[in-house]
């Protein structure tokens, strides 16, 4: 675990992330808690859950809660020239995973979006990098990339691929060659397929296994984006927790690029998402590129646990009878010293404290250690 220790909160993750975000030119976007709903309908498969909550306005018009915000940001930007950056902490309203509740979640992300170069690309990725760190140093950023993907099976007709795919995903060779036997592929594409879903490790170890796979000037290209990339992490320091992933594959109707999920140690499933989604822009009128992610901060809930953040360092319990003076100067004595305090009359039921003095009209007295 870092020095700075886990993000125990939504409250701490925004003001950390807010902080990195505006060193790099990141202006906050807000933006209201609802959109049409036909903006959610027609985007379905861009969202990681279907189930979407709608009322109708006083108007007449079908409206939604928002369930993602990359879409609401997508489609209310201008294009325009340059390159524009903004970042968000907003709540969205959607099913966790596995539960049969809607949910107010607090996402934080941030959006690039207008002329996306290489640098744009790796900037956005070592943001990433830097805040799965601000919650843990012991976190992973895991990269693949939609291109050399669909370069690779670019003559397997739309269906036969999605069903393929299903399976690289999934890691699953004996599902991919029983596949590929009946779709009649072939035994390079196969053995190409197999290869790809087994890529996984540290860049330096698997970049000259990815080049083996490569078929033509498109997946060089992606190669040397991938390398490129890299490079400009090694050069920002958040080089050693990056892996390349090729099971990860999002929707190729909206992606384009490089995509990327980050995990934190302690938490079950992957904390952040994020990729290139020049496509979702192009569907929506808009001739942009665009690169971002998303923070799933609910899910700081798993950190929670022996090391449960305080409710103050210091609990002082007074019984009226102090001198209100003497009770303030107790009070700055600890903050002083840099500990938080607590002026309660009585211990309360389940608070947590590093320890617990009370004071009288004789001062502090009684200090009882607290487990």
């Amino acid at each position: 675990m870092s020095e700075k220790g886990y993000i125990r909160n939504d409250e701490e993750a925004i003001l950390r992330f807010k902080n990195l975000y505006k060193k790099y030119g990141y202006k906050q976007y807000k933006m209201s808690k609802f959109e049409e709903y036909d903006l959610y309908a027609e985007n379905k498969n861009f969202l990681l859950n279907s189930n979407i909550i709608t009322f109708t306005d006083l108007n007449g018009k079908l409206m939604a809660l928002k369930p993602d915000v990359t879409l609401s940001i997508a489609k209310n930007v201008k294009d325009s020239a340059g390159t524009q950056k903004v970042y968000y902490s907003e709540n969205v309203y959607r099913a966790r995973k596995g539960g049969n509740e809607f949910k107010e979640i607090m996402q934080t992300g941030l959006e690039c979006m207008g002329d996306i170069d290489l640098y744009s690309v790796g900037e956005v990725l070592m943001l990433a990098a830097k805040s799965l760190e601000e919650i843990s140093e012991n976190y992973i950023l895991d990269i693949s990339h939609i291109g050399f993907v669909e370069e690779l099976f670019k003559d397997i007709p739309e269906n036969k691929r999605e069903v393929l795919l299903s399976y690289v995903s999934a890691k699953n060779s004996t599902g991919i060659r029983k596949i590929c036997s009946e779709f009649g592929l072939g035994v390079s594409l196969t053995e190409k397929a197999v290869k790809l879903a087994s890529l996984y490790g540290p860049f330096d170890e698997v970049i000259g296994e990815l080049k083996k796979l490569s078929i033509n000037n498109r997946t060089d290209e992606v190669i040397d984006e991938l390398e490129g990339i890299y490079n400009m992490l090694r050069v920002w320091g958040c080089d050693k927790n990056i892996n390349i992933d090729f099971s990860i594959i999002n929707d190729m109707s909206y992606y384009n690029g490089v995509v990327f999920k980050g995990y934190v140690s302690g938490i079950p499933s992957n904390i952040l998402s994020g990729g290139r989604y020049d496509k979702l822009l192009h569907k929506l009128g808009k001739k942009s590129g665009a690169i971002g992610f998303a923070l799933y901060l609910d899910m700081l809930e798993w950190l929670s646990g022996e090391d449960e953040e305080l409710d103050a360092d210091v609990l002082i319990v007074n019984d009226s009878k102090a001198n209100a003076a003497a009770v303030a100067k107790a009070a700055m004595d600890f903050i002083s010293g840099g500990e938080s305090v607590s002026v309660l009359g009585a211990v309360p039921p389940n608070g947590k404290y590093g320890r617990i003095v009370k004071i009288t009209e004789r001062g502090l007295e009684n200090v009882e250690a607290v487990d």
